[in-house]
């Protein structure tokens, strides 16, 4: 997801400050099942130190171990990770392993991306084998320009190609700045959305306050910038207070938001909604369907942090297209077949 590729490029910028050396190891295919699908990445560092993680902890090590010689050569090789001997996860994975070398215009062109929510795309050239091989390497494409994580050659026949796209860092709003809002907040990046608070301009509250914020914003419903919100982005409605969530209904019934949370119960709902279309009588079906009221999961909420949990777990479930089930309950393969996340 673009978060985990977020933090290995920071990861590669601040070690290359360092004069450190670094290896990005990247699962490109897949036999069987595994903790993680094909695109995960982890980024090693010469002094043993990762960002990451390619697996639920079992792996790393092997691939750290491996990416040392990567770091001693300089080349570019493929590893493989047996999990039906060791795992029970009855996959195999195949695992690229390259010595990170970033331009000076891919990283700018990166910061660029994060910073006008583009979607990237990342093409792997392996083989599906252990070994050297020549050709091996990763591409990063942001706004058709192409850019090499390493030494890479394209142009070389029968090498298997690994492509992902990735869409910007999922984003939620959090309108409210009560004791509940700092429990959403600190959940949703710890899932590594970015996450924007917006607080009343009377509440003395600050971005301290929401451990794990991207952004705090001081506002009101009709100043509030609506440019922010893309179909990336969930909102919660929490300021408990039922003409200012009503606001910002009405200031926001015509973004492309993928979900908007309203809390309390059924009867306040319907009576915001009501009162919605009474002010927005051109509201679309299609906004109206994004709304989820209550908010969350029904998994026997009772605490703010258990409140917290079922309403992450519920944009989770809205944005992904998944009925909640679990999983224990479910027929087939765990993951979608999916080379974009």
């Amino acid at each position: 997801m673009m978060h985990e590729l977020k933090q290995i490029i920071e990861g590669a910028i601040a070690a290359e400050a360092k004069d450190l050396k670094a290896v990005l190891a990247s699962v490109v295919a897949l036999d069987g099942s595994s903790y993680r699908r094909p695109g995960v990445r982890m980024l090693i560092l010469e002094n043993g130190k990762h960002v990451g993680a390619v697996s639920g902890g079992c792996v790393e090590k092997e691939v750290a171990l491996q990416a040392q010689s990567v770091i001693k050569t300089g080349r570019s090789k493929m590893m493989t990770y047996d999990g039906r001997y060791r795992l029970g996860c009855e996959g195999v994975l195949y695992i690229l392993l390259e010595v990170v070398d970033l331009s000076a215009t891919f990283k700018s062109a990166f910061l660029e991306c994060l910073q006008t929510r583009s979607s990237i795309t990342i093409r792997s050239y392996y083989q599906k084998e252990e070994g050297l091989f020549e050709g091996l390497g990763s591409q990063v494409v942001l706004n058709e320009n192409v850019y090499p994580i390493s030494e890479c050659d394209a142009s070389i026949t029968g090498v298997a190609v690994f492509e992902q796209t990735l869409a910007p860092c999922f984003k939620l709003v959090i309108v409210g700045a009560e004791h509940d809002a700092v429990q959403l907040c600190q959940f949703a990046a710890a899932t590594g959305w970015e996450v924007t608070v917006l607080a009343g301009i009377s509440e003395a509250k600050s971005s301290s306050h929401f451990p794990g914020v991207t952004t705090f914003v001081t506002t009101t419903p009709e100043h509030f910038d609506l440019s922010t919100i893309d179909a990336q982005t969930a909102i919660v409605l929490m300021t408990h207070n039922f003409a200012y969530d009503l606001r910002y209904l009405v200031a926001l019934h015509a973004v492309n938001a993928s979900y908007i949370g309203v809390l309390g119960p059924a009867r306040r709902r319907d009576a915001i909604l009501t009162q919605l279309i009474e002010y927005c009588p051109d509201v679309s079906e299609a906004f109206l369907e994004t709304i989820h009221g209550p908010a969350g999961l029904d998994i026997g909420s009772e605490s703010p942090q258990e409140i917290a949990l079922s309403i992450c777990a519920e944009i989770l479930a809205v944005t992904r297209g998944r009925q909640s089930l679990s999983l224990r309950q479910k027929q087939g393969a765990i993951h979608l077949k999916s080379n974009t996340l």
